[in-house]
């Protein structure tokens, strides 16, 4: 984890002394030296082996002192900034000179200790080329690996539960009468049984009847593909009884892989590639394997979603992803490994399954914890519920649940340092929670986790940083939106007590939850969950960068936290009290934080932003949706470097008009870096004109536009030319939305989502150009049919949503419209009376849901059309409608139109919410 600490400290260090030259005298050379001897250690770090690290106490806590002296390195950075250049730049003189001959001296200690440091990494440096030198003379590390994960699959092997439907599924495509070479990967997370499965296959008596000759090799992350193939050939060979030739021994990769192509040439042959990591190792390894139609096979198991799908992309393959255990899969499996008798107590049943909750079907967790259980005194029930407790100490002190440790922390390892923070910050998000993936962007920007990418905005490549952790198996989806980008994700349970006592031994996260006990570690970011303690004081402040609040008290100790954590740390980065905290005023502690990046009071009671927060100059994000500020003063124009700004209050959803924005300064043009603006009451010419002056402008958001002022809104959209999504809502409901005028440059946007809140008189004109468009959202437009015509040519448009935005009886989908729309959303169109699909409309249509058509009594007009559609629903529906679709009347004509749909809900609008159930 030093690495990654050094690798962030590095790019910081690089910045600090390009950007602050002309202000570093006497201090520029001690920086520089200290720069560079940390690059050397950085070197050393990435080369050394991890397991080593691991097992070895002294180079632990040699790491350290490393790790902690860098983050001494980035507090004089911060204070350095903060004296000179932060609020405090008015400072006399005589008492900046006193700061910096401070700054100087602790500049000057700092380098003494990195040089003290740096010459035990020599001494480690000759360690490690002895231990590297012997390691080659007995083996290599893939020992190790295959080691551990032989030992998971015995643990495995030992009760296996749920196997034979995918092992019958696989056995399908395996032993099929294709001619051509078959490539099938398994996919998914550690610890879901992918070997164990693979294995049953390969020992199959009629897979080993089929083919000629077979082969098991495990690739494992640091593969040596000279000695892979080794062992492929040796595999091979004693297979059919014949012996290996002499000069395997001295043939180069190319002659090895010369060799493999010639003896399996016409052969039908079966080969396992287990637990590979990398596209790379999959093309050295394909290369040396022949298709000459003879049925060969070869299956692959892998973490990465990647590795998978290009494996089976240019060979007829087949990618088969890993479930979890279903919850009586799980219990079955756990009480065959907890219980001596194989059943759970009734006493125990409770607690058993809290722990088994934990597990979430993951096969390798759920033996580890049912055997480490097995050897407990069962009698004691509080056993049980100090290892639901203390689930993460026994991840890391029992043997049994050490190899669940070791093999989940595989994937962990195979990260870059980037990747391996990003993934350790998530562990600050409660069990079972759904996060959004907007707002685990914008911390991640915020704490400096996303690397510069040319050409490239943060926001896009932190996106890629979320699906690259999901593909590795890491983050799982919640759920994505209609384009198909993760709009949620989640992180398993056992992956988050792990990489949460990884983040806390590093001091990268400190989770509090429940009441505060002393002796808490001194630490970078602090989480508090359910905090309920009335002692502060006892919390190391002075190194804290950021501060996340879930839940906490009342008002009173809430804002009794903040000033005092505030007041104590003034180098926090990112302020994130978005969870409904009770809280009506924000402490001024707040407005001193001249490093604050992330701002968030997301929910709170919160009035009035102060003019104080002009003292915010580092600021790129402001979150104060759900509040109730109404207004905005002037001083929040002294923000240059606010890139996005969230303040609306959500009303009641019933209604169109559902969002209510906030007063601007007329000026608001000046914010020149906003990237993102929601939602701004346009209620005035001025402020309609400005915003077109925000030219990074890629999400607007805008309410109270006023029919008179729609032409200057196209004109300032005209100058727009990075948005991606645009809302814009009317003054009223029987304010019409006059954006009839000509945008020139609508074409070449890159508009992904348009959402339209009030009366059309027709639908702008510039509407079907948008070629991009995949989301379109029509409230309240009161259009008539001719015109919705128009839009089924979006090539695009992937969700369409009508909501009380169409008064004909009758709504026809055209043969050869909307081509790739995949959900249909219509919603309180009062007049409609029936719908006509035509044959070759809507064909990849997913879902369709129908909403408070209260005359609408027929299903619609060839909905059998729809064979892709997997969900239909159907709320504050006619009575006649919903009657001849229930459970009662599945011979109905009306069921067997949509009897090829997989999911039909019905329901009702109940406690704000619908509530539907499935028939």
């Amino acid at each position: 984890m030093a690495e990654v600490v050094l690798s962030f400290l590095l790019k910081r260090l690089s910045t600090f002394l390009n950007q602050e030259c002309a202000h570093l005298t006497g201090l520029r050379q001690g920086f520089q030296f200290i720069n560079d001897e940390l690059g050397s250690i950085r070197a050393f770090l990435r080369d050394f082996d991890t397991q080593t690290q691991q097992n070895n106490e002294l180079f632990q806590e040699w790491v350290k002192q490393v790790q902690e002296v860098a983050y001494e390195i980035e507090d004089v950075i911060d204070q350095y900034m903060l004296i000179f250049d932060g609020v405090q730049n008015t400072c006399s003189s005589i008492k900046s000179l006193r700061v910096r001959h401070r700054l100087s001296n602790k500049v000057n200690d700092i380098k003494s200790r990195v040089e003290n440091i740096s010459a035990r990494h020599q001494r480690y440096k000759l360690d490690y080329e002895f231990h590297e030198t012997e390691r080659n003379s007995i083996g290599d590390e893939e020992n190790l690996v295959r080691h551990i994960r032989q030992r998971a699959l015995l643990l495995e092997e030992a009760e296996l539960v749920g196997i034979d439907g995918p092992k019958n599924e696989l056995l399908s495509r395996i032993l099929d009468d294709n001619s051509y070479l078959k490539v099938v990967s398994v996919v998914g997370m550690g610890g879901m049984g992918k070997t164990t499965l693979v294995r049953r296959v390969y020992e199959d008596i009629n897979v080993r009847r089929q083919f000629q000759t077979r082969a098991w090799i495990t690739v494992s992350q640091t593969f040596r593909i000279k000695s892979i193939l080794r062992d492929l050939i040796q595999q091979l060979h004693k297979e059919i009884k014949e012996s290996v030739p002499s000069d395997i021994e001295s043939k180069d990769v190319d002659g090895l892989k010369l060799f493999l192509k010639d003896f399996l040439q016409e052969k039908r042959y079966i080969i396992v590639i287990d637990d590979i990591w990398s596209t790379g190792a999959w093309e050295a390894l394909i290369d040396a394997l022949p298709d000459r139609n003879c049925h060969s096979r070869v299956m692959l198991t892998t973490r990465i979603a990647d590795v998978a799908s290009t494996s089976c992309y240019e060979h007829h393959g087949y990618v088969y992803r890993m479930k979890a255990l279903s919850d009586e899969e799980s219990w079955t499996l756990f009480c065959n490994k907890a219980f001596e008798d194989k059943c759970c107590p009734l006493y125990l049943e409770n607690v058993s399954r809290r722990i088994l909750k934990k597990c979430e079907g993951l096969p390798l967790a759920i033996a580890s914890i049912g055997g480490l259980l097995f050897l407990k005194d069962k009698s004691r029930t509080n056993e049980l519920e100090k290892i639901y407790q203390n689930l993460t100490c026994e991840l890391e002190g029992s043997g049994k649940m050490d190899r669940l440790n070791k093999i989940l922390l595989l994937s962990y390892n195979d990260l870059s340092y980037y990747l391996k923070s990003c993934l350790l910050y998530t562990s600050f998000y409660p069990e079972d929670y759904s996060i959004c993936s907007h707002q685990l962007i914008r911390l991640w920007i915020a704490e400096g986790f996303v690397r510069d990418r040319e050409g490239m905005l943060s926001v896009d490549v932190a996106e890629d940083y979320i699906n690259e952790l999901v593909n590795r198996s890491l983050l799982q989806v919640a759920r994505r939106n209609a384009n198909g980008s993760i709009e949620q994700c989640r992180i398993h349970d056992i992956v988050r007590e792990i990489i949460l006592s990884k983040a806390k031994e590093h001091g990268i996260i400190t989770v509090v939850k429940g009441r505060y006990t002393k002796g808490l570690n001194i630490t970078r970011r602090l989480v508090i969950q359910d905090f309920t303690s009335d002692s502060q004081e006892d919390i190391e402040h002075k190194f804290l960068r950021s501060l996340v609040i879930f839940k906490y008290g009342d008002c009173i100790s809430t804002s009794s936290l903040l000033k005092s954590l505030c007041g104590r740390s003034n180098l926090l980065k990112v302020l994130s009290l978005d969870h409904e905290l009770p809280l009506e005023k924000i402490p001024k502690q707040v407005f001193k934080l001249f490093h604050l990046k992330y701002l968030s009071l997301k929910g709170s009671k919160v009035k009035v932003i102060p003019k104080s927060i002009k003292n915010l100059q580092n600021l790129e994000f402001l979150n104060l949706s759900d509040t109730r500020v109404t207004e905005l003063s002037p001083e929040i124009l002294k923000l240059a470097k606010l890139r996005e700004l969230y303040l609306f209050k959500s009303g009641d959803y019933s209604s169109n008009y559902a969002v209510h924005g906030f007063r601007a300064p007329n000026e608001i043009g000046r914010l020149k870096s906003l990237e993102c603006l929601q939602y701004i009451d346009a209620d005035n010419a001025k402020i309609v004109k400005e915003i077109g002056k925000l030219r990074k402008l890629q999400e607007l958001y805008i309410t109270k536009l006023s029919r008179e002022d729609g032409k200057q809104m196209c004109c300032s959209l005209e100058k727009l030319t990075n948005l991606k999504k645009l809302r814009i809502v009317s003054a009223n409901e029987d304010e019409i939305l006059d954006l009839q005028h000509s945008i020139s440059t609508i074409s070449q946007s890159h508009y992904k989502s348009l959402s339209l809140d009030g009366r059309l008189e027709q639908i702008p004109q510039w509407v079907p150009s948008l070629q991009g468009l995949m989301e379109l959202y029509l409230f309240g437009s009161g259009l008539m049919e001719d015109q919705l015509e128009s839009l089924q040519i979006l090539p695009n448009l992937l969700k369409l949503v009508l909501y009380n935005a169409y008064r004909g009886e009758k709504l026809c989908f055209k043969a050869g419209g909307f081509q790739n729309l995949k959900r249909l959303i219509l919603h309180q169109l009062k007049r409609l009376r029936s719908i006509i699909i035509e044959e070759g409309a809507m064909p990849h249509l997913e879902l369709l849901q129908v909403t408070g058509c209260e005359l609408m009594e027929e299903l619609p007009e060839g909905i059998q059309n729809l064979r892709q559609l997997q969900e239909v629903q159907f709320y504050e529906m006619p009575k006649k409608l919903i009657a001849e679709l229930d459970k009662g009347n599945k011979e109905s004509q009306k069921y067997k139109k949509i009897g090829h749909v997989p999911k039909i809900y019905i329901g009702n609008w109940k406690n704000g919410k619908w509530d539907g159930r499935f028939i």
